[in-house]
């Protein structure tokens, strides 16, 4: 199944990708940063670090990162039911952990929801060590 990564485009995917954090199960709460106007902001300070996932011109997956010239933060990993257990999470993540490397970030860390058992799982096999709960880190070497 060919998935291509690509930078997130405001007018292309913003619906796909509200769309899609409205219907995962558990891990993320669409809220006000998540608005039109957020979304935009989020793109003119680093486009480059907010993914999706697309699959026959579908968006299945998307990961946002950001970078304050310090540390990173991950947020909004997801991907669409049905191609989960396929490494798309896993493509979206490498990716943007490269990017923020890339950048000279030494340290990222992202949130887990507490009753999200299987994002934890699938973030300690990544490298992710946990922090404060529900906070994980990761050192970028």
């Amino acid at each position: 199944m060919p998935v291509c990564l690509r930078e997130f485009d405001f007018e292309r995917d913003y619906d796909a990708a509200i769309h899609l954090w409205e219907g995962m199960e558990k891990g993320i709460h669409v809220g006000r940063s998540d608005t039109p106007v957020e979304i935009r902001r989020k793109l003119e300070r680093d486009p480059d670090l907010f993914l999706v996932a697309e699959h026959d011109g579908q968006l299945i997956g998307t990961v946002i990162g950001g970078f304050d010239g310090r540390r990173g933060y991950i947020y909004h990993l997801a991907v669409r039911t049905g191609y989960r257990g396929r490494g798309i999470g896993g493509m979206l993540m490498g990716e943007v952990e490269k990017r923020l490397r890339a950048k000279g970030c030494l340290k990222c860390y992202l949130n887990v929801t507490p009753d999200n058992v299987e994002a934890m799982r699938y973030y300690e096999k990544r490298g992710w060590q946990r922090s404060d709960n529900p906070s994980y880190a990761k050192e970028f070497n």
